[in-house]
């Protein structure tokens, strides 16, 4: 047995950021082919702790993934920069450098770097090897780079380094908090994932209820966004089925206290005029459409599943979606269908209702003109600040 395996006392950690993982297909943007180059990426964690330990993913790789060193930081700027005397190295199993098999995820040892509640941390990759496929997060709202050779002790980029189009490689942050915490896992599509917000400057709405969860003192402070844009309930498409990656995603958090149920799409895409202009896009989404019946047996499975591991679980409604190339009038039909199930069944331990916050009292079918981001289906910064704000902070307590 090696020796330098430390033992941890994990039933204290919790997750305070993630990222659902996916395959870098032509649904999602991703990374060209590189070699013995740097990546450093920048996260907002939601709650803060004592010590870390990072989550990576080579899930939905075709070959062995060597990370050659690994090191976290106390972010300092939005180019990358690292806060002085911040830099810790990070390793596996006592070692520096780690190779994870394919189809799998890795877990780092704990790093002593205490960070704060909604703080802001660098994490730097070196890999030395080819990467021809690497596991990523198509909508990109953090800040990254590609650099040249092993940069991961440099308090600055090199000259050269080039933007991210994707999150790459890490899934998740845990930390152990200084006093007990639980986190919610929010399972939801493009709406939870932040599409219409401003990139990098955490305006989700999964972001702005951590901020409002710290501001009021709760005790529960982490909040993980394990949002796919274009994601389903039931079928594949743009990610992994959201049923089919619950387990993972969801109930396999560290800490997890509460999940929230919001994804929309299967009635969107299934209702969907099929128009030639909507053909190439809708023609990411296979399988037989799904109706009413399906997607009520959707949250029922979640519900069941949920409890079962002790959490609690609540629904959001289905916001409008009128004005948008994907609007009909059945999908809408079907969407309150939905709505006054989520309201009225009993299923849950309580609804979010987003519908009610982003619908347009004069026309219920479309999102108000000031919350959208001109598409009449995702949010602006605005839009996903109403969400945030229509949340009762009472439920996390």
């Amino acid at each position: 047995m090696n020796s330098t395996i430390r033992t941890t006392d994990a039933p204290s950690w919790v997750r305070t950021w993630g990222a659902s993982p996916q395959a870098p297909d032509n649904s999602v943007s991703s990374l060209e082919p590189f070699a013995d180059a740097t990546l450093r990426q920048l996260v907002r964690i939601s709650g803060g702790g004592r010590r870390i330990r990072l989550r990576l993913s080579n899930e939905y790789g075709n070959a062995p993934l060597t990370v050659g060193a690994a090191r976290v930081a106390l972010a300092a700027d939005d180019e990358g920069g690292l806060q002085d005397g911040s830099s810790q190295a990070v390793t596996f199993s006592g070692r520096p450098t780690v190779t994870v098999p394919t189809g799998t995820p890795v877990l780092s040892d704990p790093v002593d770097l205490a960070v704060d509640d909604l703080a802001r941390l660098a994490i730097s990759l070196y890999l030395p090897g080819h990467v021809g496929t690497a596991t990523c997060h198509g909508t990109f709202h953090t800040l990254g780079w590609l650099a040249a050779g092993d940069a991961t002790t440099r308090a600055r980029l090199p000259a050269g380094a080039t933007p991210l189009p994707a999150q790459a490689l890490i899934t998740a942050l845990e930390v152990q908090p200084h006093s007990p915490t639980r986190t919610v896992a929010v399972l939801g599509d493009s709406r939870v994932d932040g599409i219409g917000s401003t990139p990098g400057a955490d305006r989700r709405w999964t972001d702005l209820l951590a901020e409002r969860l710290h501001a009021d003192g709760s005790p529960t402070r982490c909040v993980v966004s394990q949002g796919i844009g274009g994601n389903r309930l039931l079928n594949h498409g743009v990610g992994t089925a959201a049923l089919a990656r619950f387990d993972r995603d969801i109930l396999a958090t560290p800490g997890l206290g509460h999940v929230v149920i919001a994804v929309g799409n299967d009635l969107v895409f299934s209702y969907a005029p099929r128009t030639e202009e909507n053909a190439a896009f809708l023609a990411m989404f296979p399988g037989e459409p799904v109706g009413v019946d399906d997607v009520i047996a959707a949250h029922l499975q979640a519900a069941a599943r949920t409890r079962a591991h002790g959490a609690k679980l609540y629904a959001a409604t289905i916001a409008p979606y009128g004005g948008s190339e994907m609007y009909s009038r059945e999908g809408d039909k079907a969407r309150e269908q939905i709505n006054t199930w989520i309201r009225t069944s009993g299923a849950f331990d309580a609804v979010l209702d987003f519908d009610a916050a982003w619908r347009d009292p004069a026309d219920p079918s479309r999102i108000r003109d000031d919350l959208h981001m001109g598409d009449h289906l995702h949010g602006s910064d605005a839009g996903y600040a109403a969400l945030a704000e229509s949340i009762d902070l009472a439920l996390f307590g």
